[in-house]
């Protein structure tokens, strides 16, 4: 008896007329504009859908109606039984747009997932079985297919992300070769005329050869090369929702003894890939598409618009590849001669700087299985492109999203990560309103005790670094001699330009502008001296770093000027007279730095290369010994051996080659007075340790009182008395 009902009430919904349908249409779309939800809404809802069930063809609702049930659909404040209706209905009647439906996708789980229902089924038709009732639709229902699987993986079984696969293989590696056909004017009485389908062309104007793909030109695209551009969109997501673990038995270690050449020739072929999985030859087709896109963006393209498109190709195509690796160690010793040669052309191109991150976290990733060096990409990434393009809110942005991700690798693995923050500010600084949020979780990756605390002046300097950098762009586009263009900036901005060049405030706007922690200096060939002069304890107080400097011979080589005058201030205000903490021990250790600095600065070898510092340099070393050795009198043996070895360094003849015969008699005359004064230590200690006094102006106008004077005197009287003693 219940069966003969169901069957009575199936028989009569397939039958109802399209009048008694639209009509009772109608009365459901005025039911769910009221505001309480009654149960003869439901039962009506209950109706239609069987009706539209019952019938062996899609019926087509009203679009008013379809579109009130979708909206019902994707309300999360409508009760769940109206939710699961409205989605049956939807499902079962024509094809709506599944656009409107994934406009907006809910973040409610009940609610995504009856939106999910209807949207499958639709692309099922439209896509998995290729019921397609016009040439657009699976077009527009592959990104559908993408967004909604992206958010809710779940909503696809295993046979239907294999099925899927399969389609995208065929989009992505055989799409036609000719371009769509397209419609000529023809004359007057003969209308329109189709034209014949013309090749396609690389972005350089030579005809296609290869494969197609996003970058093949032309006027008119066939259905299957528009499936070509929406597989590729899409292939990367689709890679990261739907990984697999790859087939190879070869283990990671025995890879690399493998050929890459031959695997790539192994796995290239296409009777191997067509035996692979679903999923897996979909990975051999994407990657072999990536490479194609690699190559073709090495071409000259004829307009702006293509060159754009190459960059982002070459983005995409490292992103995907850097997945495909991920998944399957297998393809980095494919992937890498081509990553390398891409590389090698793009590190000097500035127009390129964004596609250098990619490259770079593929280097991050797979360059210790491959066994290739990563230092030269990360050192160019972190050196040139914030220094060089610290406008370009787009690359400031993804760098900063880039050490994000990988703030905790970067800093075990890259050397300069932590160093390079002074490059990495000048982001923050010019880009200040974007970025606080990241810089302050990116902040604590970049701290190292030996710069915490030029890391902390660096941000307080930030103001001063942005003026600094609006400064080097304005310093870039005017002339010196075009005072014309500096002054209708404003007069301070033409003041700060002609700031920015003078070479007295050069080495301040040096080490703001520093690409590097620990590198530049703020003062010169004078405010050290004079800085010290006013506070002679600060010596003392900076030791441990005025100590690190002056013992490096490196530093000697690359700020020679500075260095020269660390080792005098050394000399002239470590004293006891001027800061009790002078203690023998403490002179001890400077004496001992600087004595291994010029013991290996003026060793006579063959294979020495001629010396590229000046002689004041030696003269300045030797005479700072003498001084430190006088203030601690068991020092003198060893300084007076020192010296006596500067006439065989002076007169060495890869010395003599490059300074003149003054500069080398300088040298040896320094030392000879030195290792003559010494001799009298209570005499030399009053030579060059004169009280703190000895710079009023008696000590050097008062010629009975002359310090060079009294030098000369001394040296003479005991050279004489050196001549006069028996041999």
């Amino acid at each position: 008896m219940y069966a003969a009902a169901t069957e009575s009430l199936i028989k009569q919904a397939s039958e109802i007329k399209e009048e008694e349908l639209q009509r009772f249409c109608g009365r459901i779309f005025k039911l769910l504009h009221t505001k309480d939800v009654s149960g003869d809404t439901v039962d009506s809802l209950q109706r239609l859908n069987l009706i539209v069930s019952a019938t062996k063809y899609a019926r087509e609702l009203p679009s008013d109606l379809v579109r009130k049930l979708q909206t019902v659909l994707r309300s999360s404040s409508c009760p769940e039984q109206l939710q699961v209706l409205s989605s049956s209905i939807v499902r079962e009647s024509s094809p709506p747009s599944v656009h409107s439906l994934c406009s907006d996708p809910s973040h409610d789980s009940r609610t995504f997932s009856h939106v999910a229902s209807v949207v499958l089924t639709q692309v099922s038709h439209m896509l998995l079985e290729s019921r397609l009732s016009d040439g657009q639709i699976p077009r527009h229902a592959l990104p559908v297919l993408s967004k909604m699987s992206t958010v809710y993986p779940e909503i696809l079984t295993d046979d239907e992300v294999n099925l899927v696969s399969r389609k995208l293989v065929d989009w992505l590696r055989y799409a036609s070769m000719q371009q769509g056909a397209s419609m000529s004017s023809g004359g007057f009485f003969s209308g329109p005329r189709t034209r014949q389908p013309a090749p396609l062309t690389e972005v350089d104007g030579v005809v296609t050869g290869d494969f197609f793909t996003v970058l093949c030109l032309g006027q008119s695209y066939t259905e299957d090369q528009w499936m070509n551009m929406y597989t590729f969109s899409m292939i990367k997501s689709w890679l990261l929702t739907y990984d697999t673990d790859g087939t190879t038995n070869t283990e990671p270690d025995d890879r690399s003894e493998v050929d890459s050449s031959v695997m790539s020739m192994v796995s290239a072929t296409s009777s191997s890939s067509r035996l692979l999985p679903p999923k897996e030859r979909l990975r051999e087709k994407a990657f072999e598409y990536c490479q194609r896109l690699i190559e073709q963006s090495d071409r000259k393209a004829l307009k702006k618009t293509d060159t754009e498109l190459q960059k982002a190709c070459i983005v995409e195509s490292v992103s995907v590849m850097d997945i495909i690796c991920g998944e399957d160690p297998s393809y980095v010793y494919r992937a890498f001669p081509c990553i390398k040669a891409l590389y090698g052309r793009l590190n000097g191109d500035l127009a390129y700087a964004r596609a250098l991150l990619p490259i770079a976290q593929f280097y991050l990733n797979h360059s210790e299985i491959a066994a290739v060096d990563s230092e030269a990409v990360f050192c160019q990434l972190f050196s040139h492109c914030p220094a060089e393009q610290f406008n370009e809110p787009m690359l400031a942005f993804e760098f900063v999203q880039f050490c994000l991700l990988n703030a905790s690798v970067l800093q075990d693995r890259v050397t300069n990560y932590r160093q390079s923050f002074p490059n990495l500010l000048k982001f923050l600084a010019w880009n200040s309103s974007g970025l606080i949020a990241e810089f302050v979780e990116l902040l604590p990756s970049l701290i190292a005790p030996d710069t915490a605390i030029e890391l902390l002046h660096t941000i307080l300097d930030l103001p001063c670094l942005a003026a600094a950098l609006d400064l080097q762009q304005r310093s870039a586009c005017y002339q010196a001699s075009d005072r014309t263009a500096w002054d209708q900036q404003g007069a301070k901005v033409a003041a700060c330009l002609d700031a920015f060049r003078q070479p007295s405030y050069r080495g301040l706007f040096l080490y703001i502008l520093r690409p590097e922690a620990g590198t530049g200096d703020t003062i010169d060939s004078t405010h050290l001296q004079a800085l010290c002069k006013l506070h002679p304890p600060l010596i003392v107080d900076q030791s441990r770093e005025i100590l690190e400097l002056a013992s490096s011979p490196a530093n000697i080589y690359s700020k020679e000027d500075f260095y020269t005058h660390v080792v005098w201030v050394i000399g002239e205000y470590l004293s006891v007279s001027y800061d009790p903490r002078c203690t023998v021990e403490r002179i001890t250790s400077f004496f001992e730095s600087l004595e291994a600095v010029l013991f290996e600065i003026t060793q006579v070898r063959q294979s020495a290369s001629p010396p590229s510092f000046s002689p004041r340099l030696i003269t300045v070393l030797m005479t700072t010994l003498a001084k430190l050795a006088t203030r601690s009198q068991d020092l003198i043996p060893r300084v007076s051996l020192c010296l006596s070895k500067m006439r065989t360094f002076a007169c060495s003849a890869i010395v003599m080659t490059c300074y003149s015969e003054e500069d080398t008699e300088e040298i040896i005359t320094r030392a000879h007075e030195l290792i003559n004064l010494l001799k009298l230590p209570n005499v030399a200690q009053f030579v060059l340790a004169p009280s703190a006094g000895g710079d009023g102006p008696r000590w050097h106008r008062d010629t009975n009182a002359s310090l060079p004077q009294g030098m000369r005197a001394v040296s003479g009287l005991l050279h004489r008395h050196s001549s006069s003693l028996p041999t």
